[in-house]
């Protein structure tokens, strides 16, 4: 009775063995990442996505001991990278850096998209949240939000604003504060936001709301001025900035960055990343780079993810159609 009970026992811990061998072997996340990762980023060296993506790469590539490499696919407000996205294949080998433009402004901007952004990908995490911070060639004869404002109203139509792109979080914070202020300035895009602070310090262009990672530095190095952050208060990394709501009563403008594979990717890669990119943003290592150019460190589940996706595409709607901006 012993002997056929332990082999009972026996046979029932191999096939028990077995069949966790078998669901290890079936499992896609298993020996999940075995080459290279590609990560698309949709816009120029340079910017904020630049500056955060490569970071978050150098911790993952550390984490995983495979490399995450970026490759910049500029253009449309974001949409020619994020479209590539869309297209690779599922297999956990190409993932793609999304932001408040590409899936919560543009599917309201743009007439006509090369992806839905919500049945086409597959929500990893969000990465970061920062506000958008308004600086002036250091030529420009204004200190404050308030003089930015008078000069405007002054002179309308002779200063510009430049943007990473036609639709980006930059060009309708903009268009929002003309139409709070009721001043008028024209815009200009660019194919990202590097070079389109590298003409505001110049002063080919008066002024930028820049994403706060990449112009942070510059204005702390006096390169441009700074005259407000687009937060609803004082940014916790630069408290010394005063927020451009204490000038003009309910300004508002945040951006967010995150990650995401194509539909279809198999959920436990999915699960897998999210799950070393929230311990990632957990660590004082991430959370004090990123406060280092101005950002938050922040994580998501995938599926809290994909519900804040949602959410915030129906935030921006309606300032979008108001604004009156749209793209054919």
């Amino acid at each position: 009775m012993k002997r056929r009970t332990a082999l009972k026992m026996g046979a029932g811990f191999a096939l028990g063995l077995g069949l966790t061998r078998v669901a290890r072997a079936q499992d896609p996340a298993a020996n999940w990442p075995a080459k290279t990762v590609r990560l698309i980023i949709p816009f120029t060296p340079g910017g904020s996505t630049d500056f955060q993506g490569r970071i978050l790469c150098d911790w993952l590539g550390r984490h995983f001991g495979q490399q995450f490499i970026i490759d910049h696919k500029p253009g449309a407000g974001s949409n020619i990278g994020v479209a590539e996205t869309a297209r690779s294949a599922p297999d956990g080998y190409t993932l793609g850096w999304i932001t408040v433009a590409s899936h919560a402004i543009n599917p309201t901007l743009y007439a006509k998209l090369p992806f839905d952004h919500i049945k086409d990908f597959a929500p990893v995490s969000m990465t970061g949240t920062f506000p958008n911070l308004l600086v002036v060639n250091n030529n420009l004869p204004v200190r404050t939000v308030q003089e930015l404002i008078f000069l405007l109203k002054k002179e309308p139509g002779k200063y510009a604003f430049a943007s990473s792109g036609q639709g980006t979080s930059l060009h309708l914070s903009g268009e929002l504060f003309k139409m709070l202020t009721g001043t008028d300035m024209f815009h200009v895009p660019y194919k990202g936001g590097g070079p389109a602070l590298t003409d505001v310090m110049s002063g080919q262009v008066a002024m930028t709301f820049g994403n706060m990672p990449t112009v942070l530095p510059h204005a702390k190095g006096g390169k441009v001025r700074a005259l407000g952050v687009t937060s609803a208060e004082r940014w916790f990394t630069s408290p010394e900035i005063p927020a451009i709501a204490e000038s003009v009563p309910g300004f508002q403008a945040m951006s967010w960055h995150g990650v995401a594979f194509p539909a279809a990717t198999p959920p436990s890669i999915v699960e897998k990343l999210s799950a070393a990119i929230q311990r990632a943003m957990a660590t004082t290592e991430m959370q004090d780079k990123y406060a280092a150019g101005g950002s938050k460190a922040t994580a998501m589940t995938p599926q809290q993810f994909a519900a804040f996706i949602k959410e915030d595409t129906e935030r921006w709607a309606p300032a979008i159609r108001a604004s009156g901006a749209r793209v054919e």
